[in-house]
C-alpha cells in the first residue's frame, strides 16, 4: 500500500484567494496516439471546466487546465506527470491509452499526486495497491469477458486474434482465451506484423476460425487488415471484431465506408442517457461538430468528479486522495462511486455501463446497440 503521509506542498502550489485551481490533463493529441480519442477526451474535459467556472469555480477560484500531449508514449506521460506535479496541480486526470495511463498512474503514485484515470482499462493500472489513483473506466477483464460471452452466444467457438506486441493486447488475448476455454472455445493467435494483411487472410482461412479480433492500432494496421479480409472470398462468413473500440471514431467510417460496418466493439454508455447525459450530449455535439463518443463523456465525468472533490474536501492533495471512497457524484452515465474491486489496485467505479455496438451495414454512420451489459 502506498504511503499516505502528508506531502509537502509542491513548488508551484498557490492557495491564495482568487488563484486558479489547476488540474493536469494527459491526452494523446498527436500520432502515433489515437488523436481522435484525445480530441474527444479533451472536448469533454473542457466543457465540464467551462461549466464549473460558470457556476463559481472552486469556492470562487477558477478551475484551470494544464494539458499535456502524451502521443501514446508512456515515457512522455511520466515526464508530464512530474512536470505537472512541480507546477502545483491539485490532481492529474485523463489519458486514453491503457499502457500510457499505467505509466502515469505509477508516477502519480510515487509523487503523491491524486490521479483520476479517464479511459485506461488495464486491470493492473499500478504494480501495487494505491490510495492515490482512481479510475472511471471499467477494468479490461470486465468488458472483454462480456465481449467474449457475446461471441460465444453468437456461436463463435474458434476465435482468431490479430494482435500487435503490447501489454494491453496481450492482456486482452489472455482474458478472451481464459474465458472461452472452459466453455469449449479456443483462441488462435496471428501475428499481423510478420504475416501482413494477405498472410493473415491465408492463416485465417486455414484456421477454421469464425471470428477475427483486431487487436491492433488504427488506422495502421487495422484499416488494411479490414480491407484485406472483406475482399477475400474465402472469409465472407468470418465476423470481424474490435473490442478496443476502433470503429467508435469517425475516421474509421471515413476510411473504410461499408467495409468498416458490422464490426462489434465495446463502448461505455448506458442504454439511454438521462437528463444530464442528454444535455451534455447536445453541448458536446455543438463543440465537436459531430456526435460525441463515449470518451467525451468520460472526459466530462472526470472533471465533474474532481470538481466535487475539490469543492467538498479542499485542494490539498492528501484530502483529495482520501476522498475517493466517500464520493457519490452524478455523472452523464450514472452515479460515480469508487470502491475496492477484487483484483484491482486502484479506487474503481464498479462498474460503468457497457454496450457492445457496431456500425450499421445499411448506414455506416449510424450505430447499432447489439447488447447492453450489466457487469
Amino acid at each position: 500500500m502506498s504511503d499516505m503521509a502528508p506531502q509537502a506542498s509542491p513548488a508551484g502550489h498557490d492557495d491564495s484567494p482568487g488563484s486558479p485551481v489547476r488540474i493536469g490533463v494527459l491526452a494523446p493529441l498527436t500520432r502515433p496516439g489515437w488523436t481522435e480519442a484525445g480530441q474527444q477526451l479533451l472536448a469533454g474535459v473542457e466543457l465540464a471546466v467551462d461549466e464549473v467556472n460558470e457556476s463559481g469555480g472552486i469556492d470562487g477560484r477558477p478551475l484551470e487546465l494544464l494539458v499535456r500531449d502524451t502521443a501514446a508514449d508512456p515515457q512522455r506521460a511520466e515526464a508530464a506527470a512530474a512536470e505537472l506535479d512541480a507546477l502545483g496541480v491539485a490532481a492529474l486526470a485523463g489519458e486514453y491509452h491503457s499502457v500510457v495511463a499505467r505509466a502515469a498512474a505509477g508516477r502519480a503514485d510515487a509523487l503523491g499526486l491524486p490521479y483520476l484515470c479517464t479511459s485506461g482499462v488495464l486491470d493492473a493500472l499500478t504494480d501495487e495497491p494505491t490510495q492515490w489513483v482512481a479510475r472511471l473506466s471499467p477494468a479490461q477483464s470486465v468488458g472483454w469477458r462480456l465481449y467474449a460471452d457475446f461471441l460465444l452466444d453468437a456461436g463463435h467457438r474458434r476465435i482468431a486474434v490479430a494482435a500487435q506486441p503490447s501489454v494491453y493486447w496481450a492482456a486482452g488475448t489472455r482474458i478472451v482465451r481464459e474465458h472461452v476455454a472452459p466453455r469449449g472455445g479456443s483462441v488462435i493467435e496471428l501475428d499481423p506484423v510478420a504475416l501482413g494483411p494477405a498472410g493473415v487472410c491465408d492463416a485465417l482461412a486455414d484456421s477454421g476460425a469464425t471470428a477475427l479480433l483486431l487487436l491492433v492500432g488504427t488506422p495502421e494496421p487495422a484499416v488494411p487488415l479490414v480491407r484485406a479480409v472483406r475482399s477475400d472470398p474465402r472469409l465472407g462468413e468470418v465476423l470481424l471484431g474490435a473490442p478496443a473500440g476502433q470503429p467508435e471514431f469517425a475516421q474509421w467510417a471515413e476510411l473504410l465506408g461499408a467495409d468498416g460496418a458490422g464490426i462489434p466493439f465495446l463502448r461505455y454508455l448506458p442504454a439511454r442517457l438521462g437528463e444530464l447525459g442528454s444535455r451534455v450530449e447536445g453541448l458536446l455535439r455543438q463543440r465537436l461538430g459531430a456526435a460525441p463518443s463515449f470518451v467525451a463523456f468520460e472526459g466530462y465525468d472526470t472533471v465533474t468528479v474532481l470538481a466535487e472533490v475539490l469543492r467538498t474536501h479542499g485542494t490539498e492533495r492528501k484530502r483529495v486522495a482520501d476522498a475517493w471512497p466517500q464520493l457519490a457524484v452524478e455523472g452523464t452515465r450514472g452515479t460515480v462511486r469508487f470502491s475496492r474491486a477484487p483484483g484491482i489496485g486502484v479506487w474503481q467505479w464498479a462498474w460503468p455501463p457497457v454496450q457492445i455496438t457496431d456500425r450499421d451495414p445499411a448506414a455506416p454512420d449510424r450505430f447499432r446497440v447489439l447488447r447492453t451489459a450489466a457487469p
